[in-house]
């Protein structure tokens, strides 16, 4: 229970830190995580689009991995699902306390989908 609790929060935390706009790519931040999935879901911002993220377990951490807008990953014909596991290129960022990671790339066995160039400008 306590650790659902703590998911929430962090969720929470990821909600509110995207309502206000998402932060900026950082290069120098970046960072690869390998892990499994533990959920996926759409947030849909204010007046915008769904965007889509990932929770991801990574040994004993729980990460909050940032996609892309939900349009991107049907036009790319990705998904993702519970217990798949993922690697992720992004960078890590902070807002509003909350720590997020930014993916440019996302590895899914032996597919790789790019979602930012190198500069951290999106692909979509």
């Amino acid at each position: 229970m306590a650790k659902k609790l703590v998911r929430l929060a962090a969720l929470s935390l990821a909600v509110s830190a995207l309502a206000q706009g998402p932060p900026k790519y950082d290069p120098a931040t970046e960072t690869k995580v390998k892990g499994t999935v533990e959920e996926f879901k759409l947030l849909p911002p204010s007046g915008g689009k769904p965007t889509a993220y990932l929770v991801v377990k990574s040994g004993q951490q729980t990460v909050q991995v940032f996609l892309c807008p939900k349009s991107f990953l049907d036009d790319m014909g990705a998904s993702f699902k519970v217990a798949d596991a993922v690697e992720i290129t992004g960078s890590k960022v902070t807002q509003d306390s909350a720590d997020l990671i930014l993916a440019r790339e996302v590895a899914k066995g032996d597919d790789v989908l790019t979602l930012r160039f190198k500069d951290g400008k999106p692909a979509w």
